[in-house]
């Protein structure tokens, strides 16, 4: 094998950003075996983010996990008798061979079916000297690939990287005899030169034929496939072992299940009750590892796409906890087992960050109806949010947006033939808030949950997709004057247009909404106003003590003075993009702007938007875990506030037992440096460079005043055709949308 120096040397300067000290441990017990906290094993190192097996990945590993993380590698046999740790039996799922033996292409038998491809069995250590690894899930990043990347044997990984552990996976022993070769001989080889840690295996055969021959701190797992598979040498299912674990005693110190077993899911995805299988194997002096953990999979919609949420699932839910985890991101486990197990969750400090909620729960429950700001509220917000709209009958409504297409089943009502174009507003179709009466919205039309990446088929919480009731502005203040909250925010946009067009004053509605409510009389809960206008909180300035906060609703690098210097006229806080804070390229941090600290100069509370869990969401230096995006703006940003679509995992995120360390922290809870992972991405696959944001200038933040609202006898008036319909909409588009909202 070479050496792959360039690699390591590549690697250095980034290890020295991620060293930390060991991991807090969170719990003073466990619900394991053995009582110890479970193990965090990393299958092929860190390959969530490298390539399964690869230098980067073992390394990486190592770097941003528990420094108790045990490496792992599925061992496969070269011609030559040479085990190297390969994440797939076939070489062209995982590395660059058909580009050095391009005729190298044949067909085995592996477990009885016919396989194509390229195997490992065909060449000798030399001749794969040469072949390079790559990203093998297709899903993932592939530009780490172009670095070179050699096939590592058990040997290199036992000497390189120092690991605590070192697990060694047999998948396939029955495979090699059919070329005379025996993975026994080679396990009892290696054994003799390396500690080996773990071995584990699906064929009972084999971890019997080396039980009693390796060293008696080696543990012997057997490993659980699908339980309708028959085991090669029983030939009985796995579900059927599963019900004769003393058996399994009889060759294993613990089994390896996949987490579907443990925690088995309905066919619509949502968790069901937890089995026995923990509690059985602990009964039968098994311990038990579960395996399938990868961040950027499917979750339980029980989850919320929230990966730490699942790995404190199976270790800190009161009932059992399993000996370890088999996943592709070890930090995630990591953060669980050192910073966030047994936490005192009664705790409701509303100090920073400020946690405020993005329509309520709307990661959870269609946005601005009862059931996501209760979630909002259970789940610990410390403020929660209500974007007003205004209806047909001038009544203030909580809608995430004036087109109710957005949030609402209106493409399925007899509403839908409104649609319209309103260039003053946005260039889609729509049919708008302003179009229908508060009886028109509540009787005829439903919420609708919102799936920013449904593209992705990241769907959020079906079952519940149209659940909840819409909440007029006086319900929502009714409804949030009593609950442990540090405030309420009410967004207003489009203040101008409605004065002009609609006859209708936003802000003079807002102000006695609260003053009918009661909250003019009260200092528990302070008022934010939040907008993309200055003219609307130019408004409130002049006429109330509210807290004001201006949003800039463009990715901006950094600010004049003199458009701070504006902005400090009638705002004492800002609500930023998390782009303009961390900007992007191709999905990997750059370089940071210089907004935060412009912002922090000029005395501003910084608020980052919008934050959600789904890991499309998120650049790959965050670990497609929502918990490390969180800390890097809040340990790494340090802003103030966080606005988000999951108020849970940010409220949990505050209760974390690292947060306060400081350098103390544990390397897994050090927030990511932007840049760290563009640089070291080969040349060739660096992605080209982007233009550079724009500043925010005074022009961006200096309007004219809020028009007055024409006059309106009291209610607003029905839309005018001149302005309802700028656009003509052809009866063949309102059907196309009509249909395509069938899908929804």
């Amino acid at each position: 094998m070479r050496s792959g120096n360039h690699v390591c040397s590549a690697v250095a300067s980034f290890v020295l950003l991620w060293l930390g000290v060991a991991a807090a441990q969170g719990a003073s017990s466990w619900k394991t075996l053995s009582g110890d906290a479970p193990a965090i094993i990393a299958k092929g190192g860190f390959s969530g983010l490298f390539p399964d097996s690869s230098e980067f990945a073992y390394q990486f590993a190592l770097i941003a996990s528990s420094p108790d993380t045990i490496l792992y590698c599925d061992v496969r046999l070269t011609k030559d008798g040479l085990g190297v740790c390969l994440p797939d039996i076939k070489l062209d799922n995982c590395t660059n061979i058909p580009e050095f033996y391009a005729d190298g292409k044949k067909s085995y038998l592996v477990n009885g079916v016919s396989t194509t491809g390229w195997f490992s069995v065909d060449y000798n250590g030399t001749e794969l000297s040469q072949v390079s690894l790559k990203q093998s899930i297709y899903s993932r990043t592939p530009r780490f690939d172009p670095s070179f990347f050699p096939l590592l044997a058990v040997e290199d990984v036992a000497s390189k990287f120092k690991s605590p552990g070192i697990w060694l996976n047999i998948q396939h022993d029955s495979f090699y005899s059919q070329f005379n070769m025996s993975m026994r001989n080679y396990i009892l080889s290696v054994t003799k030169r390396v500690v080996v840690d773990y071995i584990s295996s699906p064929e009972a055969s084999f971890l019997t034929s080396i039980s009693g021959r390796v060293s008696n701190k080696t543990k012997l797992v057997f490993r659980f496939l699908d339980e309708a598979t028959l085991e090669p040498s029983t030939k009985q299912t796995y579900g059927s072992m599963l019900k004769n674990l003393t058996f399994v005693k009889t060759f294993a110190s613990g089994i390896l299940v996949p987490k579907k077993y443990i925690w088995p899911v309905s066919p619509d995805n949502y968790l069901q009750p937890y089995t026995s299988i923990v509690d059985d194997a602990h009964k039968a002096g098994l311990e038990i590892y579960a395996a399938d953990f990868a961040n950027d999979f499917t979750l339980s919609y029980n989850h919320s796409y929230d990966p730490l949420t699942e790995s404190l699932s199976f270790i800190d839910n009161g009932a059992f906890s399993v000996d370890g985890i088999l996943t592709d991101f070890p930090v995630t486990p990591s953060e669980a087992i050192g910073c966030f197990a047994n936490l005192n969750k009664s705790n409701t400090d509303h100090g920073k960050p400020l946690i405020i909620s993005h329509n309520g729960a709307s990661g959870d429950y269609p946005g601005c109806t009862d059931l996501a700001y209760q979630k909002a509220v259970d789940d610990g917000a410390d403020v929660i949010d209500c974007p007003v709209q205004i209806t047909k009958d001038g009544i203030p409504v909580c809608m995430g947006s004036i087109n109710l297409m957005d949030g609402t089943t209106v493409a399925k009502s007899p509403f839908a033939s409104q649609i319209a174009v309103m260039k003053d507003i946005q260039s889609v179709l729509g049919v708008f808030t302003f179009n229908l009466t508060w009886e028109d919205i509540v009787k005829n039309l439903k919420p609708k949950i919102s799936t920013p990446l449904s593209t992705f088929a990241l769907d959020r919480n079906p079952r519940y997709r149209n659940a909840g009731n819409f909440m007029r502005l006086s319900d929502f203040l009714d409804f949030s004057k009593d609950k442990d909250l540090s405030g309420i925010m009410i967004s207003i946009e489009h203040a101008a247009f409605l004065a002009e067009e609609l006859g209708f004053d936003m802000v003079d509605a807002v102000i006695k909404a609260l003053d009918a409510s009661g909250y003019n009389k009260q200092t528990a809960q302070k008022i934010m106003i939040q907008s993309t206008n200055s003219s609307v909180l130019v408004k409130f300035k002049q006429q109330t003590k509210y807290d004001l906060v201006y949003m800039i609703n463009e990715d901006v690098r950094d600010a004049a003075p003199s458009s701070l210097a504006d902005i400090k006229k009638f705002a004492s806080a800002v609500s930023v993009d998390t782009g303009s804070i961390f900007p992007e390229n191709h999905h990997f941090l750059t370089s940071p702007s210089g907004l935060v600290q412009s912002l922090k100069t000029a005395n501003l509370s910084i608020y980052a938007y919008t934050l959600m869990n789904e890991f499309l969401s998120q650049p790959y230096d965050f670990f497609s875990d929502a918990t490390a995006q969180i800390n890097a703006y809040v340990q790494g940003a340090k802003v103030d506030g966080l606005i988000t679509d999951y108020p849970a995992t940010a409220r949990r995120y505050k209760l974390n037992a690292c947060k306060n360390m400081g350098k103390k922290a544990p390397s897994f809870m050090a927030p990511a440096r932007p840049g760290d992972l563009l640089q070291i991405i080969s040349k060739p696959a660096q992605p080209p460079a982007l233009a550079p944001m724009p500043l925010l200038v005074d022009s961006d933040v200096t309007e004219p005043p809020l028009p007055a609202a024409r006059s309106n006898n009291g209610t607003a008036p029905a839309p005018s055709f001149a302005w309802r319909m700028e656009t003509r909409v052809p009866i063949l588009v309102t059907l196309a949308v009509l249909c395509a909202s069938v899908l929804i």
